[in-house]
């Protein structure tokens, strides 16, 4: 039996792993054919990555280099496409390579297809993510 949830709980079940740090699991989400934007991504850091594998490999080493405790704020919403839901997030941490704190607010828009992620698209501010990782990335 398949389990009915809507595009907003499957967002949350997102960043359940994401906090929990499982990427192999969020990247199970998506769709093999996922394409994630990050517009705003930092000169070296890919602003568009296409597939799950990919995907994958781009985030398996975020909980080596950053240790996300919580997420403080989180606000869902649906949208009248029952495939699309946006969400306004932070993530509260620590950068593990210099004992910085982490703290990033998140907009998220996320596009679903047969239950699984699609497109995720997310904006961030560069210069807070450069600040706390001492001028690199992860």
């Amino acid at each position: 039996m398949t389990e009915m949830l809507t595009s907003a709980q499957r967002v949350q079940r997102s960043l359940d792993a994401f906090l929990a740090k499982d990427m192999k699991g969020w990247t199970e989400l998506c769709a093999d054919d996922v394409v994630a934007e990050f517009p705003f991504a930092p000169p070296g850091a890919p602003a568009r990555i296409e597939g799950r594998a990919a995907l994958y490999d781009y985030l398996r080493g975020y909980p080596d280099a950053i240790d996300i405790r919580a997420l403080p704020t989180v606000k869902i919403y649906a949208t009248d496409d029952p495939n699309v839901a946006i969400a306004d997030w932070s993530a509260s941490g620590t950068v593990l390579a210099n004992g910085n704190p982490y703290e990033m607010r998140y907009a998220t828009f996320v596009t679903f297809r047969d239950g699984r992620i699609v497109n995720y698209r997310e904006y961030w501010n560069p210069q807070a993510f450069l600040a706390a990782m001492g001028g690199g990335g992860f």
